[in-house]
């Protein structure tokens, strides 16, 4: 029989087997540092003078969406772990694929606003204090997160609009648009358009801004006649860089796998990957491979040491 989208109250999260203290210690130990990581991050941004520029005005935002991407998802994660029936109420699932969606449209803008800073810096440098003054800088940052809110606004819309038929069984561990298309019946082609758009509005674009930005500025590094400049700019680039190949590329295996050969497990651990994963690595790789993010941490440590 057919149960209509508005009899459902509940769906199970079949994503993983219950009650395993491991794969909850696991997700702990992965939000703990992401919540650590993002932190650290943000706190070396606001109390050092030296990394107030636009550039890492951007990375703390990025930060903040990190730390709102995994409590998103983690938190509920965390407290259907040991329970031996796992399940999000329908309007939970419906808010959780709203704020996750709004954090992916918001980080793709971000990081397309960070590579135009870099672009700027070291293409354009007699034009770069007026380019990024800070008033700009605070428009184009909640522009981003304004962008993100309204593409998010849309597929939650839709995805309301899905009709379920039997049980409401989700092979996932959290809500997201492409685990509620897969277990819909009807009205899932205005979702999955929606969706194939923003996959090239909100995901391609911006990646591709991202390329032709780093092109620019290899080219200009390369004209660089002093070996010291290069490197400089290459090691501020770098952190970014490998930042956006795990972000999109992960997000494209997340939102564009093909339904036909893929396995619930396979989703599953692509999703993780992307959503609670990635946000963990990124301070990780902006305070290992930074310079100026490890020389702000060794100065504040030695700030507070004296004192």
């Amino acid at each position: 029989a057919e149960e209509n989208q508005t009899q459902v109250t509940e769906f199970m999260l079949l994503g993983f087997s219950q009650g395993q203290p491991f794969l909850f210690l696991l997700f702990l130990a992965i939000y703990l540092a992401t919540l650590l990581g993002n932190s650290a991050i943000l706190a070396l941004v606001c109390l050092d003078p030296r990394l107030h520029s636009p550039m890492y005005f951007f990375v703390g935002h990025l930060s903040g969406l990190d730390i709102c991407y995994s409590s998103v998802t983690v938190p509920k994660i965390l407290a259907n772990a040991l329970r031996p029936r796992a399940a999000i109420s329908y309007g939970g699932c419906l808010a959780q694929t709203f704020f996750l969606m709004g954090c992916a449209g918001a980080e793709c803008a971000l990081l397309a606003l960070v590579a135009y800073d870099r672009y700027a810096a070291v293409c354009q440098p007699l034009r770069y204090a007026q380019a990024v003054r800070r008033g700009v800088c605070a428009g184009a940052a909640a522009g981003c997160w304004l962008w993100g809110m309204l593409d998010s606004a849309v597929h939650t819309f839709l995805a309301s609009t899905l009709s379920f038929c039997g049980a409401a069984r989700l092979r996932h561990i959290f809500c997201d648009v492409p685990p509620l298309l897969r277990v819909a019946c009807r009205h899932t082609r205005p979702s999955e358009a929606a969706l194939h758009a923003a996959s090239v509005f909100v995901g391609l674009g911006p990646f591709l801004f991202v390329v032709l930005s780093y092109l620019r500025i290899l080219a200009a590094v390369l004209r660089m006649p002093a070996a010291v400049g290069r490197r400089k700019a290459f090691s501020t680039c770098a952190a970014h860089l490998l930042v956006v190949a795990l972000y999109f590329g992960m997000a494209n295996l997340n939102y564009n796998r093909p339904s036909a050969g893929s396995s619930p497990e396979a989703d599953v651990l692509v999703s993780v990957l992307y959503c609670v994963v990635v946000p963990m690595l990124n301070p990780l790789i902006y305070s290992l491979r930074n310079q100026e993010v490890r020389g702000a941490l060794s100065r504040v440590l030695q700030g507070r040491g004296r004192r």
